[in-house]
């Protein structure tokens, strides 16, 4: 099989996930390059794996790569990820797709003319639990689905933002919990109902965060076209960050999952499905994203990839495996720029409801929005 050749950039705190990635599908593919602002950083990445390191895009000019991960901060997904594909790279970049909806149309109309593959990260869903509850919906098991509910509350303090020129910004990062944290839940949320959403009604607050702009609280209410009616609640500022908790209630059973363990009940017993953590567990494996940010880090590692947040799961990857194999079998890209959309969607739906303090139908026209959450 050949070998894809391919390129990170951004060698900041999500490239710890890649670098544990990389060394699992080395059958796959090589890395080339390795590219972030801070020299440092970019050097120490390629280090680990004995290849180039740039700090700029310029930088992988004549290298021949294949396909090339996008861990940027958002304002520069879908400027860079344009100028990849029209480079001829194909492109997998971080959640959020973009920051606005039109941005992301902009990537799947360059994506559609020069033949590159665009896909978007969302590794949870690539977690066992979240792939049989979504086949028990599709083959009814619970019959309709009448309500679902996502309850977020984690931690991020005044460090998780020093050092940074654009966590917690509405030009830089497009919002807050919402599009930085709670998005993945949203995002599992509508990959496992497989529904389009019919209208939104939601707010967003910033209650305990006064050192950033933007929202650390968001509460909304989400109607689908087949009739569910999605609650949301998310904050980031409580205590730590527990356990993201998922559930839907249909019309047979109730299901759904504790971070990644997936459970279902239905003729009132209790079912419980391992996450892939859970499964290594059980194995006496450990699983990368276990890791604490006290625990020493492999040799031949980047420093960072030792420090991986549990809450990120094992999902990166079996998502970056999906990708190439899109690209060596040349196959439609699972979550692709549509799908990236789409959960975008939801987020923007939420922020321009609070702006406007009125339920939003689909489809609706976006933009970037700011202040939203400052009080009257």
């Amino acid at each position: 099989m050949k070998k894809l050749r391919v390129a990170i950039i951004g060698c900041g705190r999500i490239s710890a996930s890649y670098a544990i990635a990389f060394r699992e599908l080395t059958h796959m593919a090589e890395l080339v390059c390795a590219i972030d602002k801070d020299p440092g950083r970019a050097e120490r990445f390629a280090a680990a794996f004995g290849c180039d390191w740039g700090t700029c895009f310029e930088d992988l000019s004549g290298r021949q790569i294949d396909a090339v991960h996008l861990c940027l901060p958002h304002y520069l997904h879908a400027p860079m990820a344009i100028r990849a594909m029209r480079s001829g790279m194909h492109v997998l970049t971080e959640k959020p797709v973009a920051m606005t909806l039109q941005e992301a149309d902009a990537m799947k109309t360059v994506s559609e003319e020069t033949g590159r593959k665009l896909g978007v990260i969302f590794q949870t869903r690539y977690e066992n639990s979240v792939q049989t509850l979504r086949a028990m919906v599709r083959d009814g098991a619970f019959g309709r689905i009448l309500s679902a509910r996502s309850i977020l509350t984690w931690n991020r303090p005044l460090e998780y933002y020093e050092g940074s020129d654009w966590k917690g910004t509405w030009d830089r990062e497009g919002g807050g919990v919402l599009i930085d944290q709670a998005i993945h839940s949203i995002d599992r949320i509508r990959y496992i109902l497989d529904d389009q959403v019919d209208w939104i009604e939601g707010s967003v607050h910033n209650h305990c965060h006064p050192f950033r702009p933007v929202e650390d609280a968001a509460e909304a209410v989400i109607h689908f076209r087949g009739g569910c009616l999605y609650s949301l609640y998310a904050c980031n500022s409580y205590a730590s960050d527990v356990p993201v908790y998922l559930e839907f209630i249909g019309e047979k059973g109730r299901f759904g999952l504790r971070k990644d363990t997936g459970f279902y009940e239905t003729d009132g017993q209790l079912h419980t499905l391992e996450s892939m953590e859970d499964s290594l567990r059980n194995r006496g494996l450990a699983s990368p994203c276990a890791m604490t940010d006290t625990s020493a880090p492999d040799k031949g590692m980047p420093e960072h990839a030792s420090r991986v947040p549990s809450y990120w799961g094992d999902g990166h990857a079996r998502q970056l495996q999906d990708f190439y194999r899109s690209i060596l079998e040349d196959r439609p890209v699972a979550i692709d720029v549509t799908e990236g959309r789409r959960t975008l969607e939801i987020v923007k739906g939420i922020y321009l409801s609070s702006l406007k303090k009125e339920r939003i139908c689909m489809p609706f026209e976006d933009t970037l929005y700011q202040d939203l959450n400052r009080k009257a």
